[in-house]
């Protein structure tokens, strides 16, 4: 159940905050008349992938609070990707012809965003946005035209996360990795470009391993990777598959010096393998800017859901939903998929009037919009905006596993991330 918002103790805001809650109030109750479908493509079946649809839905809760899209009420149609390729296309398939949205929201894998943005998105001129796909592949796709300008994600590139980790894995000391990825899009991408990086600052690459999903073990795998006799492990898996892997290397005495992807950033991870076997692990992550939009998002996170976000793609998630929802409104009620892609420049312009990323600052967006405005969207992720290929840039974190969650390590801001990039 969504909590309602705080109101401001100081008298001479307390006009207008209530006044502008009236209006909200009269705009939620006019959106009940009609109603305006969007798609949600998420591995909900999945204990890491189901907090990220919770988050999409938290967006739009509050954006229905604030009287809807163009004065109706956004429905978000959910259904389970299982992080599978094919059970992604088919969902795609069946948003797009049976429920008939006007945009998706995902998927969250690189393998399962790419088949759905080829083969249903970009044929039926649906815009995507996504949390959490970070393969560079898009970024080619983009460059040579394919997207048709539909595709926006909220999460940096694979490239970012690469030269991230390879910084971290030097800073731990380790000269000799092997690397674990999953076998998809987003785990080839990743490994490759972080084996570069890593030859770039003289770490020698042990073995490159590649980790199909769903195995009953990997032992074969971690024999492999043991081989090369690595004083470390880079573990850029999911927290099924990841589960498993690690289970095996340490029973096997491998290494517990290890360096993960953001993707094993889990509860369910740290359960399943005992925080007690990960006190020598670390993370990276991309991390929001420290501004107070991004502060604002762990406290409305938290008042909603009991928790602060904890896990991938949370703050990505809200934003990619929120972006999305703001492009419908500015592009109005009767526009096409391209019509609403092509005013996310309109809402997240840096030079618009600043809006903020809840249930007032949309219908402050509303406003500024119906006047002929721009508006500068500041959210969970800082203020985003997108180059011409659909991509953001992000600082990112150092982190470590506690008994009862993850701590932050250190802060890479976002001028020192952008200064790895193309060094290897």
């Amino acid at each position: 159940m969504t909590r309602p918002l705080k109101t401001a103790s100081l008298a001479p805001a307390l006009a207008p905050a209530l006044a502008l809650g009236v209006a909200v109030l009269a705009n939620a109750a006019a959106a009940q008349s009609c109603s305006v479908r969007i798609g949600g493509i998420f591995p909900t079946s999945l204990d890491w992938g189901r907090p990220i649809a919770e988050t999409a839905q938290f967006a739009v809760d509050q954006v229905n609070e604030a009287g809807g899209v163009n004065g109706c009420n956004v429905e978000l149609m959910l259904r389970d990707s299982q992080n599978d390729p094919k059970v992604g296309v088919d969902a795609a398939k069946a948003l797009v012809d049976l429920d008939r949205v006007k945009l998706l929201l995902g998927a969250v894998g690189s393998g399962v965003s790419m088949p759905i943005l080829t083969t249903v998105a970009v044929p039926a001129g649906i815009p995507e946005f996504s949390c959490c796909s970070a393969a560079t592949a898009f970024t080619a796709l983009a460059e040579e035209g394919k997207t048709r300008g539909l595709w926006f994600r909220t999460y940096p590139t694979t490239d970012v996360q690469a030269a991230v980790t390879a910084k971290i894995v030097k800073d731990q000391g380790l000269g000799k990795v092997a690397i674990f990825y999953k076998n998809d899009d987003w785990g080839q991408d990743y490994g490759k470009l972080l084996a570069g990086y890593l030859e770039g600052l003289g770490i020698t690459v042990t073995g490159s391993v590649a980790i199909n999903a769903a195995q009953p073990s990997y032992r074969a795998e971690v024999t492999s990777a043991m081989s090369g006799a690595p004083e470390g492990i880079v573990g850029l898996l999911y927290p099924t598959e990841g589960s498993v892997l690690i289970r095996e290397w340490l029973s096997l005495g491998g290494s517990q010096r290890m360096v993960f992807s953001n993707s094993l950033r889990s509860d369910d991870f740290r359960e399943a393998v005992g925080a007690k076997y990960l006190t020598e692990a670390v993370g990276m992550d991309n991390a929001a800017p420290r501004v107070p939009s991004a502060d604002a998002f762990v406290t409305s996170y938290t008042e909603r859901f009991g928790s602060e976000p904890n896990g991938p793609g949370l703050p990505n998630s809200y934003d990619a939903a929120m972006i999305a929802l703001l492009a419908m409104q500015a592009a109005g009620p009767e526009a096409s998929g391209a019509d609403i892609a092509a005013a996310v420049a309109k809402v997240t312009d840096p030079a618009g009037t600043p809006v903020t990323a809840d249930t007032a600052g949309f219908a402050q967006a509303r406003e500024v919009l119906a006047g002929g405005g721009n508006v500068r969207y500041q959210g969970a992720t800082g203020d985003v905006v997108f180059d011409q290929n659909g991509d953001v840039a992000a600082p990112a974190v150092m982190w470590k596993f506690t008994e009862t969650g993850t701590e932050e390590i250190s802060y890479i801001p976002q001028e020192e991330v952008r200064a790895l990039l193309g060094s290897h």
